[in-house]
């Protein structure tokens, strides 16, 4: 009777460890079990929100600050811009391309395409003078001005390009929502830092003088992000984040002289979906 107890014990033990490490190797085998190596290429949209913002514009005869500057973004809505080979570039966009160094991080470059426009005719404090033969010459300490097409037009929309480099994890949470088969379907939430340029092209009309639009390197941006992504049959995705970060642009071109400037600094907060794919070469 012993003999018999312990030999059912052994192949009690031996069959319960055996399913272990079949479905260990079951796990293991999925695609999806291990990100190293893998590459992702996504394209998508984004809306976005702006903090206030002190506005230097400075030239051989002004130098003044627009102070607390409100301006918001250009959405397009759903259209078939997004898509369109010959004006995807027109909407805001994001587009990332990245490689996965390890199964939980991946590091990738990227650009976000926003869009900053001045709200037109707002109130706003001037400080600084004026003296270039034009009806808005003076000096301004504080002065309410409105911000009329004549005084000034400014915008960053072709656009706010924020060209950078992102660091992320990326942590597969499907076994929360009781997913068993993560090839079919996955679940993971990512986070990640970028740091990058600012390189816009501005398209401003200040003081009267002949309009302004041309792209140039203006600065730098620092970025935080949070994201849910769902992946689908191992290789399509959609992924959803939220992305706030600090611009400071110092060096921004406003007429078609050299010598006229801009700067600014300010925070943003941008929503983004986006879809993609992930694949090993």
């Amino acid at each position: 009777m012993k003999n018999i107890f312990l030999f059912t014990a052994f192949i009690t033990f031996f069959y319960s460890n055996t399913i272990s490490a079949q479905e260990e190797i079951k796990i293991q085998d999925k695609y999806t079990a291990h990100n190293k190596g893998k590459f992702f290429l996504s394209w998508g949209g984004n809306r976005e929100s702006y903090t206030k913002s002190d506005v230097n514009f400075r030239g051989k005869d002004y130098n003044f600050t627009v102070e607390n500057m409100v301006a918001h973004d250009k959405p397009k809505g759903w259209h078939v811009d997004y898509i369109n080979p010959v004006r995807m570039t027109i909407p805001q966009t994001n587009f990332r391309m990245g490689y996965f160094i390890n199964d939980h991080y991946s590091i990738a470059l990227g650009v976000d395409h926003m869009k900053y426009v001045m709200t037109q005719n707002q109130t706003a404090n001037v400080t600084g003078s004026i003296n270039a033969s034009t009806p808005f010459d003076g000096v301004y300490n504080n002065t309410p001005t409105v911000m009329t097409e004549n005084f000034l037009m400014y915008e960053h929309t072709d656009g706010l390009n924020y060209m950078n480099t992102e660091f992320s994890r990326h942590d597969d949470i499907s076994s929360v929502f009781k997913i068993r088969n993560t090839d079919k379907i996955q679940i993971n939430l990512t986070e990640g830092v970028g740091l990058g340029l600012l390189y816009p092209k501005t398209n401003t009309t200040l003081l009267g003088k002949e309009r302004h639009d041309d792209f140039h390197v203006s600065g730098y941006g620092t970025s935080l992000k949070a994201g849910l992504n769902v992946t689908f049959f191992k290789h399509f995705y959609i992924q959803g984040e939220l992305k706030g970060g600090y611009i400071n642009m110092q060096d921004i071109r406003t007429t078609k002289s050299t010598e006229d400037r801009a700067s600014q600094d300010f925070f943003f907060f941008q929503r983004i979906i986006a879809f993609g794919g992930i694949f090993k070469i």
